[in-house]
């Protein structure tokens, strides 16, 4: 299993033109279709009066959810060279939208695919790739007593304490490296009081168990 994914850091822009035609740009760091549809969203109200707004993006890691959207322009001619581009970085949980300003003379098909490919080259090199590991959380519930023999797999296993909830008795969510995942959890329950649930609230990590 890899350690890690590529995807954006934060939101960029580019512009391209050719032949009056003004192609806008825009890359954005996305986790689930529903930010997809926010950031659409907000581009259609924005530049409501674009000719096109074609966009791609790919989502999970390893990839599970792609699609690309030509928005009126000729088959695979603008949303497969924006997902061109995205796919070519290594990308994942990443957005590209190209909007189109016509400028009275057409392209054509091939002028077309070079003018999105091109736009949404710019936005991503606007932006900054980061790498994000891959992470398991887990809750882990025991009795006070057990609490140095727990924070001895933290430290062995370099988890990260997320929350701690003090009640009748210790209950923490952790963090650890997907990888690890399943060797801490084996430690983990071999500590008498210690009752562990995966939680599965982080879209990012992945079971190590699937």
């Amino acid at each position: 299993m890899e350690d890690a994914f590529i995807t954006l850091s934060f939101i960029s822009e580019g512009i391209y033109k050719d032949k009056g035609s003004r192609f806008l740009s825009f890359a954005y760091p996305v986790k689930t279709e529903t930010d997809v549809k926010k950031h659409l969203d907000t581009i259609a109200k924005r530049y409501y009066d674009a000719a096109h707004r074609c966009y791609a993006y790919i989502l999970g890691a390893p990839e599970t959810t792609y699609r690309s959207y030509d928005d009126g322009e000729p088959n695979h001619s603008a949303g497969d060279p924006i997902l061109g581009q995205i796919r070519s970085k290594g990308l994942t949980d990443s957005l590209v939208v190209v909007v189109r300003y016509f400028g009275g003379t057409k392209l054509g098909v091939g002028g077309l695919m070079n003018a999105y490919k091109t736009a949404a080259s710019l936005a991503l090199e606007a932006n900054e790739v980061k790498k994000v590991l891959f992470k398991k959380s887990v809750r882990v519930q025991f009795d006070y007593a057990d609490t140095a023999e727990v924070m001895r797999v933290i430290s062995q296993y370099s988890m990260e304490i997320s929350c701690q909830r003090f009640t009748d008795t210790c209950d923490w969510s952790l963090d650890c490296l997907a990888r690890e995942a399943p060797t801490a959890a084996e430690r983990l329950q071999l500590i008498p009081s210690v009752q562990l649930t995966w939680q599965t609230t982080d879209p990012d990590s992945l079971d190590p168990e699937a």
